[in-house]
């Protein structure tokens, strides 16, 4: 699952993880894809922005990982903050990987593909 409120970047992560034989859902919002993700049993994976309106990614991370059915879904922060401490500000409000904006494509499969088996 993508979470992200800006649509480009859903496209391009959406575009290239199919292409690469994944199943990706998204939603615009943490809101909205906190209610996808606990009616959708499948997600293995949330790419999660971090930089959102209504609810960024710290506040979603900490519903996550506070909820009974999502707290072991695994969450990679996906966000243009790559300044130094920002990965461990990631880690440690919940997220079990970074990456950081634009992403490596190589590095987001490496984290993401032993969730998925």
């Amino acid at each position: 699952m993508i979470i992200d409120d800006d649509p480009r970047n859903i496209f391009a992560l959406a575009a290239t993880l199919k292409a690469r034989g994944f199943q990706c859902l998204s939603s615009p919002s943490a809101i909205e894809g906190i209610e996808l993700m606990k009616q959708d049993g499948d997600i293995k994976v949330v790419l999660l922005d971090m930089m959102m309106p209504e609810m960024d990614g710290y506040e979603a991370l900490g519903v996550i990982r506070s909820s009974e059915e999502l707290a072991s879904l695994a969450v990679v922060s996906v966000t243009a903050q790559a300044m130094v401490g920002d990965r461990e500000k990631c880690l440690e409000a919940g997220a079990d990987s970074y990456v950081s904006k634009p992403v490596d494509v190589d590095k987001l499969l490496e984290i993401i593909t032993p969730h998925l088996t």
